[in-house]
């Protein structure tokens, strides 16, 4: 029977990441302290329904956040975005996020499970600067941990209101070329390797893994999902001109995909760490082709 030492702080436990590790560590049998910031919405509701314990917290409040990492013996540290006048602030991000690692460490937090975000091959910086930070305070701390870095997540498609991904009136579009492999993961899949990480912390103590379950053509990913859910979709590449627009950072990962770059997890050797790891098959037949007809629908 699990005890009160066996607990776990899940941070972003009301995000896709957090809530879906929150809920394999409570079906696994594991007690869960979920650190959110308004415990009456409904995606904080629906995991104190499933024994939950509600953390209120604030990443720029240290007092709360110094009591939510006492009495755990784990921590799954989302990364804390930050986002101001300018669009995402990266050092703050950074900051809140080696303050949740310091904490943690102060408290005698035994490990600590980190998701970040994976990089392409030749541009080692897209998307992480301060993840890559707080990637480093996990490791200096002294305390068993695990880095995870996903590449795109298959539930992008559900997306609403984002410039790129999502689909909106039967088009995809992203900055990919249509006919070139893209990487992608099933949230749920993170949470998956998490618990394993967390079930036996030697195992991959010490590990930085990109997470990876399918790679497809974005043309080919869009003809999938036409397939499954009987409603016609199509991808369209992002043109080079907006791609400048939205800044440097979107414009270098359109460019470096036209040169052949992108990410590369190792899919055999995570499905040897996870074997029901999903392809964009199974995420579909298990829930995203239901999500997708409502999304396409709306």
């Amino acid at each position: 029977m699990s005890s009160q030492h066996d607990r776990i702080l899940v941070t972003g436990a009301t995000g896709k990441q957090g809530g879906a590790t929150a809920r394999t560590l409570l079906a696994d049998g594991i007690p869960v302290r979920a650190l959110v910031r308004d415990p009456h919405t409904p995606a904080a509701r629906a995991l104190a329904e499933l024994g939950a314990e509600l953390a209120i917290g604030d990443f720029d409040a240290p007092d709360t956040i110094a009591a939510a990492v006492t009495d755990v013996r784990a921590v799954f540290g989302v990364p804390p975005a930050a986002f101001g006048p300018d669009g995402w602030n990266i050092e703050a991000e950074a900051t809140r996020g080696e303050a949740l690692v310091a904490a943690s460490r102060a408290a005698g937090v035994e490990q600590f499970v980190f998701t970040g975000v994976a990089s392409f091959a030749r541009d080692k910086q897209w998307g992480s600067n301060g993840k890559r930070r707080i990637e480093q305070a996990v490791a200096d701390s002294g305390m068993r941990y695990t880095l995870l870095r996903p590449v795109r997540f298959m539930e992008n498609y559900l997306a609403r209101g984002l410039p790129v991904d999502g689909i909106h009136n039967g088009v995809h579009r992203h900055l990919f070329p249509a006919d070139f492999p893209v990487q992608m993961i099933a949230v749920d899949d993170i949470a998956a390797v998490a618990a394993v990480a967390f079930a036996d912390p030697e195992r991959l103590h010490g590990r930085t893994l990109d997470l990876a379950g399918d790679q497809l053509p974005m043309r080919v990913a869009a003809a999938k999902i036409s397939e499954a859910t009987g409603i016609p979709v199509r991808y369209e590449e992002v043109p080079e001109s907006e791609a400048a627009e939205r800044g440097p950072q979107i414009h270098t990962v359109w460019r470096l995909t036209r040169e052949g770059d992108s990410w590369n997890a190792d899919i055999p050797a995570l499905r040897e760490i996870h074997p029901a790891l999903r392809t964009f098959d199974t995420w579909l037949a298990e829930t995203g082709t239901a999500q997708l007809k409502s999304v396409l629908a709306g």
